[in-house]
């Protein structure tokens, strides 16, 4: 199950329209079309709404772990039955920008727009001729999603949206160069970089004081990537960070999993040098608001290789997980054939080592955990990255329990990370069933429960005056 990009009350980009509504038949130029199909390429659009197990592109049907719930991405191709055949530029750019849908309800904004609030006229114009003329349409309905009570009720997200979703168009910064400026219309609109690297609050919303310092995205961890030097990437070169970018690797720093494999095989290795360039050059010059110290080792220098293999040689497998050595045990068994009996990785890299490596040595545990539950799926023009899950309880090659999980994750902790860590059979639990779950259901039906109760207090109370009135005796005269 993919996890849902956008946690702001988690749910999928809803543009099925159910009114039936006249879209502009005019036709559009070919350059135009090109130009919607690269910015529906940034916007990573097609990652979300294509059950990639199968399913035809844009046509919806992928299921996706959010806090609240299960959700499953909806039709938007111009079918004008199931998708958004029918809407009107008007109702394409609401959609996108406001999270305003073609029959007037409003949507969730796991689908990002509050960063595609600030895309332009002319590229929302493109988008739609995208949309409409460069799509093939798909005339299915994807499945419902059911959230529970009272997220199911998409009224509760106007005033959502009144608090928190931006209204303003991109502008320039004149005191910043055009390449700058191009890298933050990208990074902080159709890449959409803040909706997994900022922190949340407690509304879900994102905590923007805290741009890019990282942020919990399902069964994942969005690292920091300002430009601190220690908690952040501001080690990193332009030149590493476009690498990055393209390839979804850094030797001996970081390897792209869980979503952000998804936005480099999707997205980001199909933008042009420059744009990269102007993302790397905006995101490079972020700021930390990261109160801890900026100095030190980073995350990406931690660690060495080695091994506790003798602990339990001459011992056969379960013998071996006994004891304290369980998790040298559970590595020899299954990650030294690819990642080196040192953990050191493959000379060409396609197996990274796992010292000097941003997942062991980070300032949490939950990319590790993640990445042995879940595997590591990406695709470039290059190479095709592949980890098994040892989760999954249908496609893990060996399935892995809660204990052994942790027990693999404390040793690969200590011998080649972050040696501060620990990880429990809790821990492991709660990333199998998708990450931390929000607690925004229970204080919704708090919040109902207590103005429920209220209101008829209030009305208990208005019944018994007006009783009193009744029921007092008149004065003489």
């Amino acid at each position: 199950m993919k996890t849902v990009k956008s946690f702001a009350l988690a749910a999928p980009l809803v543009l099925a329209a159910t009114a039936p509504i006249t879209a502009s038949a005019q036709e559009f130029s070919k350059e135009l079309i090109e130009k919607g199909r690269y910015l529906a390429t940034a916007s990573d659009c097609v990652a979300c709404h294509t059950n990639h197990e199968g399913g035809k592109p844009m046509a919806g049907g992928l299921p996706m772990a959010s806090p609240v719930g299960t959700i499953v991405s909806t039709n938007i191709t111009p079918s004008k039955e199931f998708g958004i055949g029918n809407y009107t530029e008007a109702q394409f750019s609401d959609a996108v920008r406001k999270g305003i849908r073609g029959d007037g309800a409003n949507l969730y904004p796991a689908m990002p727009y509050v960063s595609y609030s600030n895309m332009t006229d002319e590229d929302i114009h493109a988008l739609y001729a995208y949309f409409m003329q460069g799509v093939q349409p798909v005339d299915e309905k994807s499945p419902e999603t059911n959230l529970p009570f009272p997220m199911n009720f998409r009224a509760s997200m106007m005033s959502w949206n009144m608090l928190f979703r931006p209204n303003e168009v991109h502008k320039d910064d004149p005191g910043q160069s055009a390449e700058w400026n191009r890298g933050k219309y990208l990074a902080e609109g159709a890449a959409h970089c803040s909706t997994c690297h900022t922190p949340r609050g407690i509304f879900m919303q994102e905590q923007k004081s805290l741009n890019l310092t990282g942020g919990q995205i399902g069964a994942w961890y969005a690292p920091d990537i300002t430009n601190d030097p220690v908690h952040g990437i501001g080690s990193w070169t332009q030149a590493e960070l476009v690498t990055y970018l393209k390839t979804g690797k850094l030797e001996n720093k970081a390897q792209a999993a869980g979503s952000m494999a998804e936005a480099i095989s999707y997205s980001f290795q199909h933008l042009t040098d420059a744009d990269l360039n102007a993302i790397a050059t905006y995101v490079r010059s972020v700021p930390s608001a990261n109160a801890a110290g900026t100095t030190g080792a980073t995350r990406f220098d931690k660690g060495a290789p080695g091994n506790d293999m003798a602990a339990f040689r001459g011992k056969d497998y379960a013998d071996g997980l006994k004891g304290d050595h369980a998790g040298a045990q559970i590595f020899a068994a299954n990650c030294a054939s690819c990642h080196g009996y040192n953990a050191q990785g493959t000379r060409d890299g396609y197996y990274p080592s796992l010292f000097h490596n941003a997942a062991t040595a980070g300032d949490n545990s939950i990319n590790v955990i993640s990445a042995i539950l879940n595997g590591v799926d990406r695709h470039t023009e290059d190479e095709h990255v592949f980890m098994p899950p040892f989760g999954d309880q249908t496609n893990a090659v060996v399935q892995l329990t809660n204990v052994e999980v942790a027990s693999l994750s404390n040793y690969l902790l200590a011998q080649y990370g972050n040696d501060k860590l620990t990880v429990t059979p809790e821990d492991v639990q709660v990333i199998r069933e998708g990450g931390p779950k929000s607690n925004m259901v229970q204080m919704a039906r708090i919040g109902i429960g207590a103005g429920v109760t209220a209101v008829a207090l209030l009305l208990a109370s208005l019944i018994w005056y007006r009783s009193r009135r009744k029921t007092k005796p008149a004065l003489s005269a």
